[in-house]
């Protein structure tokens, strides 16, 4: 027998949203973070944290899918608190959320653990866009933080090992990676599927020794010519 729309409809288990912890110290900015987040109707922020030490306590406890992390927090950095998230709870994505694109702040934010770096600036879809990157395995980072990254690298590198060698689509892969794409988009670009962009990925870390993909950009790009 047919059924009802109406039967149909209870027969539709509805996607529970991704549950999303975000930590700030600014009540205003917080709530307008949490509202924002919400929106969404595949994420709700389910857990606000006002300090690093408020973080610590709820966020084991409320285990989110994703923690969004404000890097300047008071007493405890969001720099410190994400490494101890990240002891505590290697598996779940921290992606920081601040105003500061400075070179010092950047690379200690990355060197804690955390998985992507966003300007608070970031356009709403494009966040959305960073979030559900994260979470697929990704390294989001706005576009000028990640040319800022490179630059940095080009800076203090001292230079790399010159047998170091990419194929042409491992290059297109990275170049495309310092424009601030996804998996997804660079799947997208170069008519890949998402797996082979990943194995590509895995590929360009084991012949140039590194563990993220930050690194990966930032060391590649520092030994091409200026």
């Amino acid at each position: 027998m047919k059924q009802s729309p109406s039967e149909q409809a209870d027969n539709t288990v509805a996607k529970p949203p991704i549950q999303v912890a975000l930590v700030e110290d600014q009540c205003d900015t917080r709530e307008s973070w949490s509202r924002l987040i919400s929106s969404f109707s595949d994420f709700e922020c389910t857990c606000t944290c006002a300090s690093a030490e408020e973080a610590l306590r709820m966020i084991p406890e409320a285990k989110p899918d994703l923690i969004l992390m404000d890097v300047f927090l008071p007493r405890m950095s969001g720099i410190e608190c994400t490494a101890r998230l990240k002891a505590m709870q290697p598996g779940t994505p921290i992606v920081m959320l601040t105003a500061s694109d400075e070179d010092e702040i950047l690379f200690l934010a990355l060197e804690s653990g955390a998985d992507g770096y966003l300007l608070k600036r970031t356009k709403p879809a494009d966040f959305r866009a960073a979030m559900l990157d994260v979470l697929s395995g990704g390294a989001p980072m706005t576009s000028e933080i990640a040319r800022h990254v490179v630059a940095s690298f080009r800076r203090r590198s001292s230079g790399l090992d010159p047998s170091i060698s990419l194929s042409a689509r491992e290059e297109e892969t990275l170049v495309l990676l310092t424009k601030g794409y996804s998996n997804k988009e660079i799947a997208d670009q170069l008519s890949l599927s998402i797996e082979t962009v990943r194995s590509h990925l895995k590929n360009i870390y084991t012949k140039m020794h590194v563990r993220s993909r930050t690194e990966a950009v930032a060391h590649y790009m520092s030994r091409r010519p200026g």
